[in-house]
C-alpha cells in the first residue's frame, strides 16, 4: 500500500518543527509525569511524551470548548469519522467503517476490553518481547497469562517462532490471543503488508483471536508505510486500538477507538455502554481536530524526527560508537543495544546516575531488554546532543 504525500493540508504545510519551538526553561515549567519524576538536573528522555507545543486547530478547538463550557460527556461518532478519512488520505485505506467503532479511554484500557470480549481469565495473550511493558502489567491485572513470541535478532517478528508459539497456545488454552504491537514498541519496527498478512493466516489457522495497539501508526520516518492490520487479508475478525494521542502529544487528553473488522463486528457490539464514558470529551473534541486539521504539523514534526534519527546515529558514531542503534522506521523512539558496554542488565541506570539522563530501562519491555536502553527522540536536536554527550561522559 503506497504512502500518500504527507502534505495534506495546504498553507499550514509552512509549520516550523514543533521539537524546536519550545526552550528547556519552558519544558520544565511543565507538571506532567516527564518532567516531574526526576530532579532538574536530570535530562528526561524517556517516557513517551513529546517536547512540542501543542498543535495550534487543537489548541484553539480546546480554549473554544472551555469558553463554551463544553466539558460533559463525549458523544457521536466525529473522531471515527476524522480517522477514518485520516487512514483514506495518510494509507489509502478504505476500509474503516465508522459503525464498527467505539470510543474507549485509551489505547491500553481498550486493549483491556478487548481482551474480555474474546478471552477468558487464564487464557494465554502472546507478545513479541521486548515489548511496550504495560502490556505485561495490563495482562497480569486482568487474570490472562502473558506468552513471549521474541522478536528475531533483526528486530522483526520472527514467523516461525510466532507459529510455534501459536500451535501451543491453541493446544492447550480455548481462546487465546495475540496483541499485536504496530509499529512495535520499543523498537520502531514497522511491519510490512506480508508480514500482517502472514500473521493474520497463521491466527486463523490456529484459532488465534488477534488485537493490535497501533497508537503510533502516524508516526513514520519517511520512506516507510504503515499499513493498518485491519487492512490485510484475513484479518476480518481482527480488533485494533487507535488514537491521535501519541502523534500530537495528546496523552493527557485521554481517548481512543476500538475498530473491529466485518467478522468481529458482533465481539465489539458486546462491549458495554459504560466504556464509552470513559473517554474525556476534551480529548475527543482535541483528537478529532488533530487528525482534521494537524496535518500539517505532523508533517513538521515527522521530518524533525527524521532529522533526530540522522542526528543520534551520527552523536553514537561520536561518543558512544560501541552502542548499537538502528534508525527506526516508525515512533519517535530509539532502542539502544549497550551491551557492548559493560554496564550490566540495566544500563540506563548508569546514565542516570553517572550522566543524569533518563532513559528507559530495557530490562522492562521482558525478554531480549536486558543491556538495552529505549531513548525518547521527541526532543530538540540540542536536548538530544546534550543528552548522548553526557551518556558519552558516564561511560569514560
Amino acid at each position: 500500500m503506497a504512502n500518500v504525500s504527507r502534505d495534506v493540508d495546504g498553507p499550514e504545510s509552512t509549520n516550523t518543527n514543533p521539537l524546536r519551538r519550545l526552550s528547556l526553561e519552558q519544558l520544565r515549567r511543565r507538571t506532567s509525569m516527564k518532567w516531574r519524576t526526576y530532579p532538574h538536573d536530570v535530562l528526561p528522555l524517556w517516557v513517551a511524551e513529546m517536547d512540542v507545543p501543542l498543535a495550534e486547530p487543537v489548541a484553539e478547538a480546546i480554549t473554544d470548548a472551555v469558553a463554551l463550557g463544553d466539558t460533559g460527556y463525549p458523544a457521536g461518532t466525529a473522531y471515527a469519522e476524522a480517522l477514518a478519512e485520516f487512514a483514506r488520505k495518510r494509507w489509502g485505506w478504505e476500509g474503516l467503517a465508522v459503525e464498527r467503532t467505539a470510543i474507549v479511554p485509551d489505547v491500553m484500557l481498550g486493549v483491556v476490553e478487548m481482551l474480555k470480549l474474546v478471552s477468558s481469565p487464564g487464557d494465554p495473550v502472546i507478545v513479541n518481547s521486548p515489548v511496550y511493558p504495560p502490556f505485561y502489567q495490563f495482562v497480569g491485572h486482568l487474570d490472562r497469562v502473558v506468552v513471549e513470541s521474541p522478536l528475531g535478532p533483526d528486530l522483526r517478528i520472527d514467523l516461525d517462532v510466532l507459529e510455534e508459539v501459536f500451535r501451543h497456545a491453541a493446544r492447550d488454552a480455548a481462546r487465546p490471543v495475540f496483541l499485536l504491537c504496530s509499529p512495535h514498541n520499543p523498537t520502531g519496527t514497522v511491519h510490512t503488508a506480508a508480514e500482517l498478512a502472514r500473521i493474520a493466516h497463521l491466527a486463523r489457522e490456529h484459532g488465534v483471536r488477534l488485537v493490535a495497539d497501533e497508537i503510533h501508526a502516524p508516526i513514520v520516518a519517511s520512506g516507510a508505510s504503515f499499513v493498518p492490520f485491519l487492512s490485510v487479508p484475513g484479518a476480518e475478525n481482527g480488533l485494533s486500538l487507535m488514537s491521535a494521542s501519541k502523534a500530537w502529544n495528546l496523552a493527557g487528553l485521554k481517548a481512543a477507538l476500538a475498530i473491529a473488522g466485518p467478522e468481529a463486528a458482533d465481539d465489539l457490539a458486546r462491549m458495554p455502554e459504560e466504556v464509552s464514558h470513559g473517554p474525556s470529551h476534551l480529548g475527543v473534541i482535541a483528537h478529532t481536530t488533530a487528525l482534521r486539521e494537524g496535518g500539517a504539523w505532523l508533517d513538521a514534526l515527522l521530518d524533525g524526527l527524521d532529522d533526530n534519527r540522522r542526528l543520534l546515529a551520527a552523536l553514537l558514531a561520536e561518543h558512544l560508537p560501541a552502542v548499537g542503534y538502528t534508525p527506526a522506521q516508525g515512533t519517535f523512539l530509539a532502542w539502544l543495544d549497550c551491551r557492548e558496554l559493560g554496564l550490566g542488565g540495566d544500563p540506563a541506570e548508569v546514565f542516570l546516575q553517572r550522566g543524569r539522563v533518563a532513559l528507559n530501562s530495557g530490562s522492562t519491555f521482558g525478554t531480549g531488554g536486558d543491556g538495552f536502553a529505549r531513548l525518547n527522540l521527541a526532543a530538540s536536536p540540542e536536548v538530544v546532543t546534550e543528552a548522548v554527550r553526557r551518556m558519552g561522559l558516564a561511560v569514560t
